[in-house]
C-alpha cells in the first residue's frame, strides 16, 4: 500500500502537487491516535465543544481567502461561489454552537414508579468519504455535528483535492480542536477500496458517512452492514425542476438557470430534469436557453465568471456521451453540446464544456435516466399535471424537487406524489442547517444538518432509574 497522488489545476491541466499516500503503518499511527483523541473529546462537556464550534466558525472566515483558493486550484470552482461554500460553512459552525448543547440535552420522560430519560451520548469515532464538488462544505456540514456530538473523525478526501484536505485538518486545530481528532488519511486511488473496507471492519471506528456515487456508496453500504455499523449515504440526485401552467415563467426561467448551472453543474442538488408544462413549454425553454447561452465561461480566478472547468477531463468526457447517446435518441440540442477547444477560454488543456440544453427528452435517454455531472440540462414537456408527476418519478434518484406555480397550495399537493428527500415550491432546492438533508431511493438514506444530522452519529440511549 502506498502511492502517489498528484492534484491538477482543471483550467489548465497543469499539475499543482504531488503527495505520497500513507502506507498501512502510517494510517494504523493515525488511526490510533484519532481513537485516543475521541476517546478524550467524548468526556469533554458539550458546552465546551459548542464553543469550539463558535470559534471554528470565526476561523474560517479568517482563512476564507485562502481556502477558496485552494478550491478554486483544485476543482475549478469560479471564486465567488469557493468563497460562498467557506461562509456557508461558517454560518453551519455558528447554527451547531448554538443549537447543539439544546438538541443533544437529555429528553425526560415520564413513567410512574421510575425516572427515565433518552441520552444523545458519542458514537466514538467516524470515517468520513468525501467528495471533491464542494471541498470546504461537504466535509464541514458532516464533521461540524459531530464534533459537537462528542465524535472524532477521520477524513477520506477525495484525492484531486488532497491539498483541501489537509488545510482543513488544520484549521481544526487552529481553532481549538484537539489535534488529531479530525485527521486526513492520504491514500492513493488505487487503495481506497481496500483501505475503507479494513476501517469499517477496525473495532476502533463506529460508523461511516459517503458523499459520492452509486457504486462508491454500494461498496461502502454493504461494508457497514457486514460489520454491524452505522452508515450515512448521499449518493448524488436527479432532481426535478417542475414548471406547471400557472408559472411566472420568467422568474422560474431565471431560478431555473441558477438551479441547474451554479457549480458549473457539479452538485447532487443541481436540477437537472426540466419538467414544463405544455402550455407555457415554449416561453420557458426560449428564456432559460437564453440564460444558457448568456452565462460567462472562463478563468475560475475572475470573479465575473459563472461556468468554470469541470474538476476532471473524465467528468468532460461523460457529459459529452449522456449529449451524444442522447441526441441520437431523438433529443434535440438546443444550445453547446461541445466541449471547449485547448485554449479557450484559458491557454492550456483545460476540462471546460459549454453549457448545454437539451429539449424533447424523457424517459430512456442517458441525460434524463441518468445523473448528470456538469453544465447539462433536460428539458422534457408534460402534458398536464398527471404528467409532470409520471415524469419527475421516472428516475431511480430521490434527492430534492423544485415545483413553480403560482398556487403554493398546488405545488404542495403534487410534490406530496413525487418522492423525494426534499421539495421546494417555487424555490430552488438547497441545504440549509436549520433543515434535515438527504434523499430516497438510490439518493442514499441518513440525514445530515439540523437536528436529525447531529443525532445521527450519537447512541440514542435509554435510561431508567428506580429508587
Amino acid at each position: 500500500m502506498s502511492g502517489i497522488l498528484q492534484t491538477v489545476d482543471p483550467s489548465t491541466g497543469e499539475p499543482i502537487a504531488t503527495y505520497e499516500g500513507w502506507d498501512a503503518d502510517r494510517v494504523e499511527t493515525a488511526v490510533a491516535r484519532a481513537h485516543a483523541a475521541s476517546r478524550a473529546w467524548a468526556l469533554v462537556p458539550v458546552t465546551e465543544r459548542a464553543a469550539r464550534a463558535d470559534r471554528l466558525a470565526q476561523t474560517l472566515r479568517e482563512h476564507k481567502d485562502h481556502l477558496a483558493s485552494l478550491v478554486v486550484a483544485e476543482m475549478g470552482k469560479p471564486v465567488g461561489e469557493a468563497e460562498g461554500e467557506v461562509e456557508k460553512s461558517a454560518v453551519t459552525a455558528e447554527y451547531y454552537a448554538r443549537q447543539g448543547p439544546g438538541i443533544l440535552a437529555d429528553e425526560r420522560v415520564e413513567i410512574d414508579g421510575a425516572q427515565a430519560w433518552v441520552a444523545y451520548e458519542p458514537a466514538g469515532l467516524v470515517l468520513a468519504v468525501m467528495p471533491w464538488n464542494f471541498p470546504v462544505w461537504q466535509v464541514m456540514r458532516f464533521a461540524v455535528p459531530s464534533l459537537v456530538a462528542g465524535n472524532g473523525v477521520l477524513l477520506k478526501h477525495a484525492s484531486n483535492v488532497t491539498g483541501s484536505a489537509l488545510a482543513l485538518q488544520d484549521l481544526f486545530v487552529a481553532a481549538g480542536f484537539p489535534e488529531h481528532l479530525v485527521t486526513t488519511l492520504v491514500i492513493a486511488d488505487t487503495d481506497v477500496p481496500d483501505v475503507t473496507t479494513r476501517l469499517i471492519e477496525d473495532d476502533r471506528v463506529a460508523a461511516v458517512t459517503l458523499t459520492g456515487s452509486n457504486r462508491a456508496g454500494s461498496a461502502v453500504g454493504s461494508a457497514a452492514g457486514r460489520a454491524a455499523k452505522k452508515s450515512v449515504l448521499e449518493l448524488g440526485g436527479s432532481d426535478a425542476f417542475v414548471v406547471l401552467d400557472d408559472a411566472d415563467v420568467e422568474a422560474a426561467a431565471a431560478a431555473a438557470v441558477k438551479a441547474r448551472f451554479t457549480n458549473s453543474g457539479q452538485s447532487c442538488v443541481c436540477a437537472k430534469r426540466f419538467i414544463v408544462d405544455a402550455s407555457v413549454a415554449d416561453a420557458f425553454t426560449a428564456a432559460f436557453v437564453a440564460g444558457a447561452e448568456a452565462l460567462r465561461v472562463g478563468d475560475p480566478r475572475e470573479r465575473q465568471t459563472q461556468i468554470g472547468p469541470l474538476a476532471r477531463d473524465d467528468l468532460r468526457s461523460a457529459i459529452h456521451r449522456q449529449v451524444e447517446e442522447s441526441v441520437a435518441a431523438g433529443a434535440r440540442l438546443l444550445t453547446g453540446g461541445t466541449p471547449l477547444p485547448g485554449g479557450t477560454p484559458l491557454p492550456g488543456d483545460g476540462y471546460f464544456y459549454r453549457p448545454t440544453v437539451l429539449g424533447d427528452t424523457g424517459p430512456g435517454m442517458a441525460a434524463f435516466d441518468e445523473e448528470t455531472f456538469g453544465p447539462l440540462a433536460a428539458l422534457a414537456v408534460a402534458r398536464d399535471d398527471e404528467d409532470a408527476v409520471r415524469l419527475a418519478n421516472a428516475t431511480p434518484y430521490g434527492l430534492g424537487l423544485s415545483i413553480w406555480t403560482a398556487d403554493p397550495s398546488r405545488g404542495v399537493a403534487l410534490a406530496r406524489r413525487i418522492t423525494s428527500g426534499a421539495a421546494f415550491i417555487n424555490a430552488i432546492v438547497a441545504s440549509d442547517p436549520r433543515l434535515p438533508f438527504g434523499g430516497t431511493k438510490r439518493s442514499g438514506h441518513g440525514r445530515e444538518l439540523a437536528a436529525a444530522g447531529i443525532r445521527e452519529f450519537t447512541n440514542t440511549r435509554t435510561y431508567w432509574v428506580t429508587a
